[in-house]
């Protein structure tokens, strides 16, 4: 086994804590929760720092959020909660603070460029993105339609001072419509929303607060920043919700997660990233036991109040089973199709990486627990023959809960060698070649720039699929000297609402790549309470 070098074995110990000590886990602000709360949440602290948030982080273009289509939903979450704030302050609309009219217009107009046709940028699959987007239009139209649009086309000049004209060329793209959206009101009104669609709730409207048959888990509605101030209502609502939405914003100074609690989805892929580098810190007992409390018959969540998906159960048993704590995997068997793993039993299309750590989980029990192959080994072999299938023609993987190729390849990279290191080298290889021909000439590998936790992925595929190899043992030397380097907090890449960043688990990979690549440097962490600083800024 490779040895580990103290200042690294300090670092992943020290993440280890922090991950035990903090049940809601650690991810970056985003653009559209901290939006939707400038919008439904006035009455909360530090209301005037997400307005502020907003407005520093407004795009040259216009818009917010991540490159490409990522920008679409962020945007409209951000220009219609400046329009709101600007009715509630019209004296707020210039200097000597953030100029609110001027950057409500800018980001109408970015939106007019990417939502008239020919529709220019393709909108990514997130989640809720067909009831969010009609919805936040809605909204848009409805705000520019009354009082904000009359104080956007007085205070703004040309090209913005017609800004009922610009939203009325807004229109949803032709692969979206208000349907879903109606289904999802429909069934609020039933009573029988499903627990999937309540962190989405706010797309319901004022209707949504104190609705009696929602029941927030640690005071979050779905984990989400967003449904939490749709159900309440207003700051006389539930005392556990408000403190939720008090403790989430105060951890920031005003701006919110997208995402939180991450309560068992941030240990397991901490401790599996650990594992796949040959980490070995003290695993403290209470972080197992966490995991073990959030098994259930039909496996785990990322957090209380989430629904059950095969993703987190595969990535929980397996923590637990690399850890000495063997529960029966029986669970992730109930999310099995005839072709492949289901994340949730109700999902819309299928994911690659959770079909990649069902097959890494399955596994792991066939090489430990032989007797269990009649049960496990006709699934995992379902998974590998898919994933396979899947796989795109320059060696590479996508999946639908990260934005980048390079997680969703490592993932399966992974899994792969894990079932059958011989019969899947030929995809491996290509994987490999793929992944050594998109180094970036700094060292890093990333789709839209480099970063750290795209390079870590990387490094930690050719590590564990090509050692030995002259060519992957170069790139690695490249990667490694890149992992080292100071930077900020990751750029979001995960697909919520908006892109996020989940930052222990972005911590965990590099760490574990940096063990991969014999590295004896290991960068010190962010002092507390200094200010967050993305990647490229």
């Amino acid at each position: 086994m490779r040895t580990t070098s103290p200042p690294l074995l300090a670092a992943a110990q020290r993440l280890l804590g922090e991950v035990t000590t903090d049940p809601m886990g650690s991810v970056g602000p985003s653009i559209y929760d901290t939006a939707r709360l400038v919008a439904l949440a006035p009455w909360l602290a530090g209301h005037q720092a997400r307005v502020a948030f907003l407005c520093r982080h407004q795009r040259g273009d216009g818009g917010w959020g991540g490159p490409d289509g990522y920008a679409v939903i962020p945007t409209l979450s951000a220009t219609t909660a400046l329009l709101t704030e600007l009715t509630r302050s019209p004296d707020r609309a210039g200097p000597p603070g953030p100029d609110l009219a001027r950057a409500a217009a800018r980001g109408l107009r970015a939106l007019c460029q990417w939502l008239t046709p020919p529709y220019p940028t393709e909108i990514p699959d997130t989640i809720g993105v067909e009831v969010i987007l009609p919805a936040l239009i809605d909204e848009l139209s409805a705000l520019v339609a009354g009082p904000a649009g009359e104080l956007l086309a007085s205070r703004t000049p040309e090209p913005e001072s017609q800004p009922q004209q610009a939203v009325e060329a807004v229109r949803l793209p032709p692969e979206f419509d208000h349907r879903s959206l109606a289904r999802v009101r429909a069934a609020f009104a039933a009573q029988a929303l499903p627990r999937r669609a309540w962190a989405c709730l706010e797309v319901v409207g004022p209707a949504a607060a104190g609705a009696p048959f929602i029941h927030p888990a640690m005071g979050a509605v779905g984990c989400s920043a967003a449904a939490t101030a749709a159900w309440l209502g207003g700051a006389g609502g539930d005392p556990a919700a408000v403190e939720f939405l008090d403790t989430l914003q105060a951890r920031a100074g005003g701006p919110v997660p997208g995402v939180s609690p991450i309560t068992y989805f941030e240990p397991a892929w901490v401790l599996n990233s650990f594992a796949v580098g040959g980490l070995a810190p003290t695993i403290p007992t209470g972080l197992l036991d966490r995991l073990e409390r959030g098994l259930t018959d039909e496996g785990a969540p990322a957090a209380p109040g989430l629904p059950a998906d095969s993703d987190d159960t595969a990535a929980v048993l397996s923590a637990l089973l690399l850890h000495g704590r063997i529960r029966s995997a029986d669970s992730l068997l109930g999310y099995r199709t005839d072709e492949y793993f289901r994340c949730f039993v109700d999902e819309r299309n299928p994911s690659v990486s959770a079909n990649a750590h069902v097959l890494e989980t399955l596994a792991h029990y066939l090489a430990r627990q032989p007797a269990l192959r009649t049960r496990y080994a006709a699934p995992a072999a379902m998974a590998a023959s898919w994933l396979l299938d899947q796989q795109d023609k320059d060696g590479s993987w996508w999946d639908k809960w990260h934005a980048s190729p390079y997680y969703a390849t490592t993932c399966c990279v992974l899994a792969l060698l894990r079932y059958d290191p011989a019969g899947t080298r030929p995809a491996v290889e290509r994987a490999v070649k793929w992944v050594r021909q998109t180094q970036r000439p700094d060292g890093s590998w990333g789709r839209w720039q480099g970063t750290i936790e795209e390079t870590a992925y990387a490094v930690q595929l050719l590590a564990v699929a090509a050692p030995g190899d002259p060519a992957a043992a170069a790139a690695i030397a490249g990667g490694r000297a890149y992992l080292q380097r100071p930077a900020g907090d990751p750029a979001p890449l995960w697909h919520a609402k908006d892109l996020y960043a989940p930052l222990a688990v972005i911590e965990a990979a590099r760490l574990a790549a940096l063990q991969l690549a014999g590295s004896r440097w290991s960068a010190p962490p962010r002092a507390p309470g200094s200010a967050p600083r993305l990647e490229g800024e």
